[in-house]
């Protein structure tokens, strides 16, 4: 049997071996990073698995066939592609903002694969294609500066946008993003609709709003809760849009009370997989 081919996302594996998995997907212009604050308690509990978007972090843009045309559906098929690498075959999955649109589609078109979904700070539909195109084309014109300089205002209410936390962020979007890389990005989310396959989600899931959320308001999540069957929502004050960073203790605890009941069936890993 040929083993699966290397995967092309850069992810990180924490946790104990036979731990269930949870998988954790990071948001437009962030890194794995994104979920450190959560990480120390999340792998003490699962085998947790994050990765980097293309173009982002440590995954090289070539892992896209086309920049240029970059989809949410194509993001998707590199995140199996890793648990397949890693002898995942069912999984948590937990996501920020493209991130999360990223785990919704996948439980709504590959059921089998997701256990457990989690979606912070996501959506069914980010706003008008346009806007989204638009930024794309300055991005790739002008570079990250661009959108960095007005970054903190997306992703942390007032009172929290200084912060050493936040700038570091804001800096890490400069220095490890690359333009074409935040460009395609923007392209999948132009091109995402998941509202009329909602339904088809049958996966456990909670849904993660920050109050102060300019990028994806809570009429957002809330759309989200009604589309999907039996959703959970849980609406945070005094977040934005990265509530994970902002509210990192709040956004664990709904995580850990989402997950506790979940079980899966025991992690195999493909013969001469490391994980």
């Amino acid at each position: 049997m040929t083993p699966p081919a290397a995967p092309a996302l850069h992810h990180t594996v924490n946790g104990p071996l036979g731990a269930p998995p949870l998988v954790l997907g990071p948001s437009l212009g962030t890194a794995l990073s994104l979920w450190d604050p959560q990480l120390p308690d999340l792998a003490h509990r699962f085998r947790v698995v994050r990765w980097d978007l293309p173009g982002h972090g440590g995954t090289p843009l070539d892992a896209l066939a086309d920049p240029g045309t970059t989809t949410v559906p194509e993001l998707a098929g590199l995140v199996l592609d890793l648990a397949d690498a890693l002898g995942l075959d069912r999984f948590a999955y937990a996501g920020a903002s493209l991130g999360g649109a990223v785990g919704a589609w996948l439980a709504a078109h590959h059921p089998y694969r997701i256990a457990s979904l989690a979606l912070v700070c996501s959506s069914a539909r980010f706003g008008e294609p346009a806007g989204w195109r638009d930024r794309a084309a300055q991005v790739r014109a002008e570079g990250t500066d661009v959108v960095a300089d007005t970054a903190a205002g997306r992703w942390f209410t007032p009172a929290f946008a200084a912060s050493p936390t936040a700038t570091a962020l804001v800096e890490a979007l400069r220095r490890d993003v690359s333009p074409d890389g935040y460009a395609a990005c923007c392209d999948a989310l132009a091109a995402f609709d998941l509202r009329s396959a909602l339904p088809r989600i049958t996966a456990p899931t909670l849904v993660v709003a920050g109050r102060a959320d300019p990028a994806t308001p809570p009429a957002h999540a809330r759309e989200l809760t009604d589309g999907i069957r039996d959703a959970s929502l849980v609406e945070l004050s005094g977040a934005a849009h990265l509530a994970g960073v902002e509210r990192p203790a709040e956004v664990l605890a709904a995580l850990l009370a989402h997950l506790a009941p979940l079980h899966l069936a025991p992690l195999h890993t493909a013969p001469g997989t490391a994980l």
